[in-house]
């Protein structure tokens, strides 16, 4: 997956420099946190978990609601600098910083319900099982939602009673710190949340502390690998939200522009630039020639522009870096036999910039088909039938998102529920996540779930409690 959390910027020496996507041009420099520094912040952050677990669910939710309060007051700020850092639009960092705080109000709402004691009856006695903080969580992130992948994380596991620890990616230094310092300015205690501008060599010594409980990661395949392994290592849980190339089935029966339009939708989240992102458009064979010309007609709709000017809906990508692969992969299916309907030229011009793409006659051997794309490029995929393009979707190596287009609402049903092998589906909409809903993976793109109660008893002792009076009699000494 190309949004990596393990994605670096060169530095001179212990120095961390921005580039702004948009002109190529550099912006401010960090200094990185040594790791003598960072194994200091762990200790602290755990010495201030002691007291934050015993905080009552109305504490912390009055300060993360606040966090919600810090984050509205300061959206045009936040949604600046996400522009700067990594070329997100102005339009979409408001919308981040919203959806945001959104999620803080939810779980500022909803922990205590989901934490709530649960009776059990095994038969005598009082049986309950209790939710308690498991301790400091270090959360590796990266760059392409970059205050959102942090609080969809933080903010249960804060509401949870847990302290966390921040490795952002190196790119968006500024975006990182921000983070804390709302936090902080909502009330979280000093110490309990830090921003580490850790180079990513030091993160496995960074698990390995016995100040940190578990990891929790959103980024490459590559990455997730390297921090289970760390944390498998000495049995620590991780949860891992990898790449995704997702699937959308285009059946005969579905309205072809309106099919068009969410698929075009679902590819052009952040510019193309979301592990949710609607990558591979399997369309059945009979209404190829139509959706073809109204996915090119929507996709047009995205044209380049300043990030920072309202109304922009295509930005830069997020470095050069990632413009010349997802360029490389167009050409090299090209090559292969893809056939290009629209865009695929690097424009001459500074910054990371690359058009609304769509390629058809996309077939296995080609990047297009096997890889993720990640930026603004849409694979349209020919199926047979229903059943082939079930078969096309589920032979990926990823499994996150998936979608369904068909004017028959319950063969979509059928389809999204029995047949496509993702942590989500969706019929007739783009996939996107939820703080009411689970969200997460199966196959390469990881395991455990972020959101609603499943994300929030993640990082949770899931721990059984019987009580019985003293002389009631044993029980079986069977285990």
């Amino acid at each position: 997956m190309s949004e990596q959390a393990e994605l670096t910027r060169p530095t001179i020496g212990r120095t961390i420099q921005t580039v702004n996507p948009a002109t190529g041009q550099p912006g401010r420099s960090y200094e990185e946190t040594p790791l003598g520094d960072a194994l200091a912040a762990a200790a602290a952050a755990r010495k201030a978990f002691i007291d934050w677990r015993r905080t009552s669910f109305a504490e912390r939710s009055r300060i993360i609601h606040k966090a919600a309060d810090v984050l509205r007051a300061r959206v045009d700020e936040i949604a600046r600098l996400m522009t700067d850092e990594m070329g997100k639009t102005l339009d979409d960092g408001r919308a981040e910083v919203e959806k945001c705080a959104l999620h803080c109000d939810w779980f500022a709402d909803h922990a205590q319900e989901y934490l709530a004691k649960q009776p059990v009856d095994i038969g005598g006695g009082e049986a309950f099982v209790t939710f308690n903080p498991l301790g400091v969580i270090l959360a590796v992130m990266p760059w392409n939602f970059p205050f959102w992948q942090v609080f969809r994380a933080a903010a249960p596991a804060l509401m949870a009673g847990n302290g966390m620890l921040l490795k952002h990616a190196s790119n968006v230094p500024g975006c990182a710190l921000a983070i804390e310092d709302v936090l902080n300015q909502a009330g979280v205690p000093e110490d309990l949340f830090r921003t580490l501008l850790l180079p990513s060599r030091e993160v496995d010594a960074l698990i390995k502390d016995d100040h940190v409980a578990a990891v929790t990661l959103t980024g490459s395949v590559a990455a997730g690998m390297s921090v289970a392994t760390a944390a498998g290592t000495v049995l620590k849980k991780c949860v891992l939200e990898l790449g995704g190339s997702d699937a959308y089935i285009v059946l005969e029966d579905a309205d072809i522009a309106a099919a068009a339009k969410v698929a075009a939708t679902a590819r052009m989240v952040n510019g193309g630039q979301s592990c949710i992102a609607g990558k591979r458009f399997i369309v059945v064979c009979s209404i190829l020639a139509d959706f073809e010309q109204a996915m090119v007609e929507a996709m047009r709709g995205y044209r380049m522009g300043d990030p920072a000017k309202e109304g922009t809906k295509l930005g830069p990508m997020q470095s050069l870096h990632a413009r010349d692969e997802i360029h490389h992969q167009v050409t090299e299916s090209i090559r292969k036999g893809a056939r290009l309907l629209l865009g695929g030229d690097v424009p001459d011009r500074p910054g990371a910039w690359y058009p609304a793409t769509v390629l058809s006659d996309v077939l296995p051997g080609q990047p297009a088909h096997d890889e993720e794309l990640f930026g603004p490029v849409a694979a349209i995929i020919a199926a047979a039938d229903e059943a082939d393009a079930i078969r096309i979707a589920n032979a990926s190596e990823f499994g996150l998102g998936s979608g369904v287009l068909t004017s028959n609402l319950e063969r979509g049903r059928r389809i999204a529920t029995e047949e496509l092998e993702a942590g989500l589906s969706f019929v007739n909409e783009n996939v996107r996540s939820d703080p009411r809903a689970p969200f997460g993976g199966v196959k390469r793109s990881g395991y455990g779930r972020e959101c609603s109660a499943f994300g929030i008893r993640e990082f949770v002792n899931i721990k059984t409690v019987h009580v019985k009076p003293l002389g009631d009699g044993g029980t079986s000494g069977i285990e």
